[in-house]
């Protein structure tokens, strides 16, 4: 059985879907629509798929992703999956009435550093987890960068995303948290039993430095220490996104569990995003 699929946003990353889907056997992507092209093409484009993947920005999610699951397609959506709670959670009810898969591209759980730390934690093979700092940092929101907020949104959301779901997901949920910000957001996670874990977000890097994002996660018996600089070559091992998609396509076929990326965790991380926007407004 051949997956069809249609992808909603024709940029870079509706690019580096269908690059990806392109190596996965049994998947055919049959139609890509810009963000233009969405509202007056996507009927006709649902008629001929089993699956939508969403890559336009994240403030215009919910309309794509609620028609595609009415019409009982199944939809990858990107990350951030909303900046509203209310626009997250309608997309889960929708997903939930048509019995259909809504997974999102929590894409730090594909990548193989940071399944490392997971594994560790489960196997307890370097005692317990005690800290876990993360970092994510970029330029898009300097005054001077090309692309100086561009469609971005705010670095809670727009960066912490990712981090906030590595750390809930080999940490569990936090009991409090703290932040602070001058244009670059560190956010203090506290958890019930004294451990705690440490999140940095900035998109005011000056023009022209490269993203970088990272992590030092402290065991009693060793750490673990993760970075990676994208100066314009591709990360070296698996490429992340394909392992996402093609579990997600495996999820289609009945071949995997879709719980790792089922949308109720990005919203569980979206959750832990609007907290520290709380924290930052005191």
């Amino acid at each position: 059985m051949t997956v069809r699929i249609g992808i909603l946003g024709a940029g870079a990353m509706g690019g580096v879907h269908a690059a990806a889907y392109g190596a996965i056997d049994g998947v055919s992507v049959v139609g890509m629509l810009s963000g233009n092209e969405v509202r007056a093409g996507i009927d006709a484009l649902l008629a001929e798929v089993d699956a939508i993947d969403v890559c336009l920005p994240s403030a215009v999610h919910r309309p794509p992703v609620v028609a595609a699951l009415n019409a009982g397609r199944h939809v990858f959506c990107e990350t951030p999956l909303a900046l509203a709670l209310e626009d997250a959670q309608a997309m889960r009810d929708a997903a939930r009435r048509a019995g259909r898969l809504l997974q999102v591209g929590l894409l730090m759980r594909s990548v193989d550093a940071y399944r490392t730390v997971k594994d560790a934690v489960v196997s307890g093979m370097h005692g317990r987890l005690l800290t876990l700092s993360t970092w994510r940092l970029g330029s898009y929101l300097h005054p001077d960068a090309p692309n100086h907020k561009a469609h971005y949104g705010d670095p809670t959301t727009e960066l912490m995303t990712f981090d906030l779901d590595f750390i809930q997901w080999v940490m569990g949920r936090p009991a409090r948290v703290s932040a602070n910000a001058s244009g670059e957001v560190t956010a203090m996670l506290a958890f019930a039993d004294g451990r705690h874990a440490t999140v940095t977000a900035s998109g005011l890097m000056p023009p022209g430095s490269p993203f970088t994002v990272g992590f030092r996660a402290l065991f009693e018996k060793t750490v673990v220490e993760h970075e990676i600089v994208f100066a314009g070559e591709p990360p070296k091992g698996r490429n992340p996104y394909e392992v996402e998609l093609r579990r997600f396509v495996d999820c289609i076929a009945g071949r995997a569990d879709p719980d790792l990326l089922d949308v109720d965790r990005a919203i569980e991380a979206l959750e832990l995003s609007l907290d520290i926007q709380r924290a930052l407004k005191g």
